[in-house]
């Protein structure tokens, strides 16, 4: 089976803003996701945000730290939580075991479709960038429950120590 290359795509349309993850998106669109994050919790007008997992095959830990990031950027400036729209089962699972139900409100179809899509441009990352926000991607997700603390701390600590190294040899 071949995966899909990871994209997404945007539309802000009437105060509510659609990311829609396609395909299968890795940590290569977190510099993408980081972006869309700090832009989103800058933009006027914003009264809802809906994140659609429909079209995407899969979604790493570090894409989903960058979901998590954008709803914590968004906090206290909605109404109601963003709106992550799931209709694979195992997607689901995993997002309810890794407590997004505490950010977002997890439905599996939209109330309404968004009318244009557009594709966001990628944002680049280079190697350091990159291990960086794995890293914050990583430690985000660690402080949503104690299932992640548990099972991102070992990546976390071997990540740490190599963003130490990294520094002594500067």
């Amino acid at each position: 089976m071949m995966m899909h290359e990871g994209r997404i795509k945007a539309a802000f349309d009437s105060g509510v803003f659609v990311l829609k993850l396609c395909g299968d998106v890795r940590l290569t669109l977190c510099a993408t996701l980081d972006t869309q994050a700090q832009r989103l919790a800058e933009t006027p007008g914003l009264e809802a945000v809906m994140v659609d997992l429909r079209e995407a095959t899969n979604v790493d830990s570090t894409a989903l730290g960058f979901l998590a990031k954008v709803a914590m950027a968004l906090k206290g400036r909605l109404r109601q939580p963003p709106t992550i729209v799931v209709d694979n089962p195992d997607v689901r699972r995993m997002l309810d075991v890794m407590g997004f139900a505490h950010y977002f409100t997890l439905v599996e179809s939209p109330l309404t479709e968004p009318h244009e899509l557009r594709d966001l441009p990628e944002v680049p990352a280079d190697e350091a960038g990159l291990r960086h926000r794995i890293l914050e991607a990583h430690r985000i997700l660690m402080h949503m429950n104690e299932h992640n603390r548990e099972q991102f701390q070992p990546l976390v600590e071997m990540l740490e120590a190599q963003e130490a190294d990294d520094a002594q040899r500067r």
